[in-house]
């Protein structure tokens, strides 16, 4: 949805225009407002409420996190083993 948006409010521009309306948007301040926003609406959403979503999100959220984490590990031992049948080891 927030994508969608995005590309609605920027399809109007003219390409050469386009980086006058960006450029606010990478600044620090406004990366730290977009930040606490969606955290805060986060709070309102599902812990306030009391969802038993936020739990999910932590639980799939970290099994995701550990398995990008452990993943060039575990590249690195598959070409080696790869590496190690076509060269007869």
């Amino acid at each position: 949805m927030v994508m969608r948006n995005f590309y609605n409010e920027i399809r109007a521009f003219k390409v050469k225009d386009l980086p006058l309306h960006l450029k606010p948007m990478f600044t620090r301040d406004y990366m730290k407002q977009s930040v606490s926003r969606g955290l805060d609406n986060y709070h309102r959403k599902y812990i306030i409420t009391s969802s038993q979503k936020s739990i999910f999100h932590i639980f799939f959220g970290g099994m995701i996190f550990s398995y990008l984490v452990a993943l060039p590990e575990d590249h690195r031992h598959l070409e080696h083993m790869v590496h190690a049948k076509e060269h007869g080891g």
